[in-house]
């Protein structure tokens, strides 16, 4: 069974002193969690107090995105050094919400991610449908596409350094989580495209989680699946019981 990741995306909330509590009620609760792997990710003006509070726990930082320069004429632009600098361990890429109202596409993904690895940062990137497009019939187009496109040009040993994120674009902040079956379905075929451009050790090892209103109440169903490796998770990552108990459902079935 590979490892779980449960990372929290806390998006544009929380103010510093918000951030600085739950970060520190997180600790208390979940800090010495040592079968599953947990990443906050706060918005960039949190990063660096949230990693003092979390850095002599077993929890790591993540940021939510990053630019493909590693420094210059880019105002309100983070660099990967700058992430790094401050003890982040993981980055979001090519998150649905940058793809649409920042107009992110597969191509800038891939340039952020290349950033990414340059610096030692795990990429956590997103791919996922809109409701039209699965409703349309071209899921697996558009998951392919992104998927393809988001590696093009990485080897088998910088994707083996990746985690892929499905988020269905339907499910996220809706309420309306995929299915157990409808995720399975998603991971399955991404796996099958790492199979067949990898191999099959990469694709076997390869982490892919999934992302959409994963909530306590589903948390177990989801992560119980073989082939969903870990959660995603936004609103329910900012309260420290709820995404507590997303982690410890996923420690769970790590001893199941």
């Amino acid at each position: 069974m590979r490892r779980k990741l449960i990372a929290g995306n806390w998006k544009m909330n929380k103010t510093l002193p918000e951030a600085v509590e739950l970060a520190g009620e997180l600790k208390k609760q979940v800090g010495n969690v040592n079968d599953v792997d947990v990443v906050l990710c706060p918005p960039f003006p949190m990063l660096f107090s949230v990693g003092e509070i979390i850095k002599d726990s077993n929890i790591k930082l993540g940021a939510q995105n990053l630019f493909w320069e590693e420094q210059g004429a880019f105002t309100g632009e983070v660099a990967a050094p700058m992430l790094t600098s401050v003890g982040c361990q993981f980055v979001i890429v090519g998150h649905s919400e940058r793809r649409k109202y920042f107009g992110e596409t597969n191509q800038t993904v891939n340039r952020r991610i290349k950033a990414a690895l340059k610096f030692g940062l795990t990429p956590i990137l997103c791919v996922g449908e809109t409701l039209e497009q699965r409703e349309a019939g071209s899921m697996e187009t558009v998951v392919t596409t992104q998927v393809k496109e988001g590696l093009a040009d990485f080897s088998a040993d910088e994707v083996a350094k990746m985690v892929i994120a499905y988020e269905p674009v339907w499910a996220i902040g809706t309420g309306r989580n995929a299915t157990p079956e409808q995720a399975v379905e998603v991971h399955s075929l991404i796996r099958e495209l790492l199979k067949s451009q990898y191999g099959a050790d990469l694709a076997n090892k390869f982490r892919i989680q999934y992302g959409g209103s994963v909530t306590p109440q589903n948390a177990n169903e989801l992560l119980q699946e073989e082939e969903i490796d870990g959660a995603l998770v936004g609103g329910a990552s900012l309260k420290a019981d709820s995404f507590a108990a997303i982690i410890k459902a996923g420690e769970l079935l790590s001893h199941a």
